[in-house]
């Protein structure tokens, strides 16, 4: 499944509702079933660049699709969505 540039409108409008970090996690699978959905800390990854960015989340793409699982900015190569939830009061 290739993530578009509308699937991306979607998730931001997902991960702007009030939800808890597992009902997004269990959101975005259900609106996303063929791509899998991790949540971790920020923290956890500080080297790379998200692809999208709100008040409470980073979130990265995963590619997992040749031998070694990357994060990737390109949205035809995602297997995956990584969330990974900001501190309590950090700027987004």
């Amino acid at each position: 499944m290739a993530l578009t540039t509308e699937a991306l409108e979607r998730i931001r409008s997902q991960l702007g509702t009030a939800a808890t970090a597992a009902e997004q996690v269990s959101a975005l699978r259900r609106a996303f079933p063929g791509l899998s959905v991790t949540r971790c800390d920020a923290g956890d990854i500080d080297t790379e660049t998200p692809v999208l960015e709100t008040t409470r989340f980073n979130l990265y793409l995963l590619d997992a699709a040749d031998h070694c699982a990357r994060v990737t900015a390109d949205l035809s190569r995602a297997t995956g969505l990584i969330l990974a939830e900001k501190p309590k009061g950090a700027a987004p």
